[in-house]
């Protein structure tokens, strides 16, 4: 469905991706693991045309992406929906409002479908009757749970995350974890979880790739990064088993 062919993408004199060919089924959930500055969020921004490669190539449902002007990609980004790593709600909407923006800025839909829609994603959510509370009256969890369902309203095909799971507590982590999945599986979208929590990685992903420096070092199933002798790996599983033994799940 998606596949990258030798994507590189600078900044300056610096190269951020450096030659990524990999591809993503349909259905999968895969996460893209890496520290901090090795280029996760870089490669979420050139899917949905944001940032546009300066080598290689983007194809997504067989078309080759990374060369259309910015009309011709606008097809492409209805079928994303994104994740930011903040919530990044309307302060001023009611969370009835904010999940309802992106229907009334993209569809001509009566205002009953509208409200049977809100309703229905914040239900996929596990939010129900906070529909007139304003942003600021909900946990910081809460309004995660929130820009999910926003994102989901517009059916997106292609789910991607930007590192969902950054400032809450293990419990609303677990929790926005099994909403990936469960999202995932029930609108049968093609989610990317971009991330550096080896710990969520393991817990819902069909496959992982380890970026480190612009590269893949690593990828595979949980099961297969679990046997991984690459060093980077190797200290992320063992953060992934100190959470576990924190949590009491190991």
């Amino acid at each position: 469905m998606i596949r990258f062919q030798r994507l590189v993408k600078r900044f300056g004199t610096r190269t951020i991706l450096k030659g990524l060919s990999f591809e993503i089924q349909e259905g999968e959930i895969l996460f893209v693991l890496g520290t901090s500055g090795t280029g996760k969020s870089v490669l979420l921004k050139n899917i949905v045309g944001l940032l546009r490669p300066d080598e290689g190539e983007i194809w997504i449902d067989g078309q080759e992406v990374s060369r259309l002007s910015e009309e011709q990609y606008f097809p492409i980004r209805k079928k994303c929906g994104m994740v930011f790593q903040h919530p990044a709600l309307f302060d001023s909407l009611t969370v009835f409002e904010n999940v309802a923006f992106g229907l009334r800025k993209h569809y001509r839909l009566p205002e009953d479908e509208i409200r049977t829609r809100v309703r229905e994603c914040l239900a996929l959510v596990n939010l129900t009757g906070i529909e007139q509370k304003m942003p600021a009256e909900i946990s910081y969890g809460m309004q995660k749970r929130v820009s999910l369902a926003r994102t989901v309203a517009v059916e997106p095909r292609i789910l991607l995350f930007d590192e969902p799971t950054t400032g809450l507590d293990p419990v609303t982590t677990n929790a926005v974890n099994q909403l990936i999945f469960d999202l995932s599986r029930k609108l049968k979208t093609t989610s990317i979880v971009v991330s550096h929590d080896m710990h969520c990685a393991l817990a819902i992903a069909d496959r992982i790739i380890v970026l480190d420096q612009g590269q893949i070092v690593a990828q595979g199933t949980p099961e297969e990064l679990k046997a991984c002798e690459v060093p980077l790996v190797k200290d992320f599983l063992s953060e992934a088993l100190e959470a576990g033994l924190e949590e009491g799940k190991i």
